[in-house]
């Protein structure tokens, strides 16, 4: 699988993590136990650091970059779909992040809250807990949001990666 140090920055993938052999991690990213990297996700940890927490799932094609001024944290228990991007943004526990939607610097989304596929958060922008993020740009939809769903979606998630270590051969 390619994973990269680049100059002194060095990846720090947790042995219960699956990074799957398609994805790309480089330099100052951290993954925690139980976390899963899905096929062509990207993880680039070049300027800035990454942390992804425990229990999360970066799905397929996802981008997680991050600037020296700004870190990219992801938190525990998180999703975060197909294709979105994420960039110097703090994802805290138990939160989700829809397919194809973009949040960018200084923003926050708060557990429990979903920013919905295609939604993008723009640069300092809260989503307050347990709130949905809608539209372009994002718009607030407050307790439109459901912290037990997301936590069923990234425990799925979590068995779906033990098969993966487990099943998963090339042909």
């Amino acid at each position: 699988m390619p994973i990269y140090a680049l100059d002194d920055r060095t990846p720090t993938i947790h042995p219960d993590a699956f990074v799957h052999p398609d994805a790309v991690v480089i330099g100052d990213v951290r993954i925690g136990a139980g976390s899963s990297i899905w096929p062509s996700a990207v993880l680039r940890g070049d300027y800035g650091t990454i942390i992804v927490g425990e229990r999360t799932s970066i799905q397929d094609g996802a981008v997680v970059h991050a600037v020296a001024q700004f870190p990219t944290v992801i938190g525990d228990d998180c999703v975060v779909g197909h294709l979105a991007h994420l960039e110097g943004c703090v994802i805290h526990d138990r939160a989700l992040v829809g397919s194809g939607s973009i949040v960018l610097h200084e923003a926050n989304v708060f557990s429990g809250a979903t920013v919905a596929a295609g939604a993008v958060v723009r640069n300092r922008m809260d989503v307050p807990a347990n709130s949905l993020a809608v539209g372009v740009p994002a718009q607030i939809k407050p307790d439109a949001s459901s912290e037990q769903l997301i936590s069923a979606s990234a425990a799925l998630y979590v068995q779906n990666a033990q098969r993966y270590k487990k099943e998963l051969r090339q042909l």
